[in-house]
């Protein structure tokens, strides 16, 4: 029994649908792995700079010192950040607590501690300089020890 054109047809217009989609498919699946190969990098291609920073290390024995300002504890694990905060008046000390582990703007630290924006940043400007050389001094009579 011999289909008649009708059906040819179809069947012609249906195999050139389902090849159209196909090639359609494959350039799209193609153009998706080059987006992929253009965004991912290799491990084997990653500077050694760029590999540190994938990983964390968990801090299960560090020592945590807690400052308290304004009602809130701070938390610092750093030990020696926490060695030199310690040893700052406790004005220029909330000024750098609230600026840089709270996250405040001079504003809001001069609207929280009575003092003017221009006093906060004078104070967190000079009191960072005066932190600067204290932590560049325990620096080097480390490197002097060893």
């Amino acid at each position: 029994m011999k289909p008649n054109n009708l059906e040819q047809s179809k069947r012609h217009a249906f195999d050139s649908f389902c090849k159209k989609i196909l090639k359609h498919e494959s350039r799209d699946y193609y153009d998706e792995m080059k987006r992929q190969r253009d965004k991912e990098i290799s491990f084997s291609d990653l500077s050694a700079k760029e590999i540190n920073q994938l990983y964390t290390e968990d801090k299960y024995f560090a020592t945590e010192q807690i400052f308290q300002v304004l009602g809130l504890d701070v938390i610092v694990t750093d030990d020696a950040i926490a060695k030199v905060l310690q040893g700052l008046p406790e004005r220029k000390r909330d000024i750098i607590l609230l600026s840089y582990f709270l996250e405040l703007s001079d504003r809001e630290i001069g609207d929280k501690l009575n003092m003017l924006r221009s006093t906060v940043q004078y104070q967190r400007t000079s009191t960072l300089r005066q932190l600067k050389t204290l932590m560049e001094g325990d620096t080097n009579e480390q490197q002097e020890k060893k």
